[in-house]
C-alpha cells in the first residue's frame, strides 16, 4: 500500500514537473513560426527523454556510472560511509528520497542568515542531480529532482544508493568517486583508509576547493574536526577516537 501511495505521488509530481519543464509544447498549435516549431521540438524531445529516464531509470543511472573506477559499499570503510552520512544528511535512512524536514531546518537557517549556507537536498536528490541534471535553479528543475529521488528509492537499496554516491560525487582535485579521492590525496585504496582521512574526505563535497587540503590544510583540519564532532554526536564513534583521529598526522600523496 505504501508504494502504492509513492507510485501515485511520482506520477503526480512528474506530471507538474513535466509540464513545467516543457511537456507543454507537444500540444502547443501547429501552425507556429518555423523558430517556435524548432523550440517546441526541442522542448517535446527533453520531455519524453525525462519520461524514459523515470520508467527506464536502471539503465539511464547504468549508462552514467563510470564502471572502470567503481568500489563496492562493502570496499568503503565504514567509517567514510557513516561521515558522510552524517555530515550530508544525517536522516538518510529514515526518508524516502526528499526529506521535508530537512528542507525546513535548511530554509530556516538561510532566511536567519540571508544567504544561501544549506541546500536541504539529500544523499539520493545529490546522487540524481549528479547523474542527469544541470545546477539550473528552477521549480521545474526541482521537482524532476525530486521526482527522480523518489524513483530512486523506489528501485534501489539505501545501501545502493550510497555506494553509487561514493562513486560520483566530487571530492575536489580533479577526483570524482571515492577511488579516485583516496589515491588522490592520500595514495591509497579506499579499503586502506583509516578514520581521520575517511572524515577529511567526507568534509570535501561540501566546498572542495575550500577545504582541500593541498589548497587549505588548516581549513581541511577544520573541517575534519568538524566531521568528527557530528559522528560523535550521531554515536558512530566516541569523543576518544575523535581526538586521537583529530590528532593523527595526515600523510598526503603530494
Amino acid at each position: 500500500m505504501r508504494t502504492r501511495r509513492f507510485l501515485v505521488l511520482l506520477l503526480l509530481l512528474f506530471v507538474a514537473a513535466f509540464w513545467w519543464a516543457g511537456g507543454s509544447s507537444i500540444v502547443k498549435p501547429l501552425t507556429p513560426s518555423v523558430e517556435k516549431v524548432l523550440a517546441a521540438s526541442r522542448d517535446a524531445t527533453g520531455a519524453w527523454d525525462r519520461l524514459y529516464r523515470l520508467v527506464a531509470l536502471k539503465s539511464a543511472v547504468e549508462a552514467k556510472l563510470d564502471k572502470k573506477r567503481y568500489v563496492k559499499l562493502a570496499d568503503i570503510p565504514l567509517p567514510l560511509q557513516q561521515a558522510v552520512i552524517a555530515v550530508e544528511d544525517s536522516r538518510y535512512y529514515r526518508h524516502f528520497g526528499f526529506d521535508i524536514e530537512g528542507i525546513l531546518r535548511a530554509a530556516l537557517v538561510n532566511l536567519q542568515a540571508g544567504e544561501v549556507r544549506e541546500g536541504g537536498s539529500t544523499i539520493t536528490q545529490q546522487l540524481v542531480k549528479n547523474l542527469f541534471l544541470s545546477q539550473e535553479q528552477s521549480v521545474g528543475r526541482k521537482l524532476e529532482e525530486i521526482i527522480l529521488a523518489i524513483d530512486m528509492e523506489l528501485r534501489y537499496s539505501k545501501e545502493e544508493i550510497l555506494e553509487m554516491y561514493l562513486n560520483t560525487i566530487y571530492f575536489g582535485a580533479g577526483a570524482y568517486g571515492i577511488h579516485d579521492a583516496a589515491r588522490v590525496y592520500f595514495g591509497k585504496e579506499p579499503a586502506k583508509l583509516n578514520l581521520a582521512e575517511c572524515a577529511l574526505l567526507a568534509g570535501l563535497p561540501n566546498a572542495p576547493s575550500v577545504y582541500s587540503p593541498y589548497e587549505n590544510l588548516t581549513a581541511a583540519k577544520q573541517r575534519q574536526a568538524v566531521v568528527l564532532a557530528v559522528m560523535v554526536k550521531q554515536g558512530y564513534i566516541g569523543p576518544n577516537q575523535a581526538e586521537e583521529a583529530k590528532r593523527q598526522p595526515l600523510r598526503l600523496a603530494r
